[in-house]
């Protein structure tokens, strides 16, 4: 887990936004972002309950951590975004 004084800031998003994603309000889609530290960010649906017991036997999962889900098409669209390193 990430210390509280640790400064990280998004550096980018990943992708296209939700409204060019074809989002009506633009405001709760889901989303991709690169942080200043080199980790990513990730905004989806949190589907932890309905997926955890579903995790293959070598995955695991910390209680602070959940389950993300986001669509197909933010995925692909953010691909171009993703560093090869």
């Amino acid at each position: 887990m990430y210390s509280e004084l640790q400064a990280v800031s998004i550096v980018r998003r990943l992708g296209d936004s939700p409204r060019r994603r074809g989002s009506i309000s633009g405001e709760t889609c889901p989303d991709l972002f690169e942080l200043s530290d080199g980790n990513f960010a990730v905004i989806g649906t949190d589907r932890t309950a309905e997926l955890d017991a579903l995790l293959p036997s070598d995955a695991a999962r910390a209680d602070y951590e959940r389950i993300v889900v986001i669509t197909r098409d933010t995925l692909v669209r953010a691909k171009r975004d993703i560093p090869e390193k």
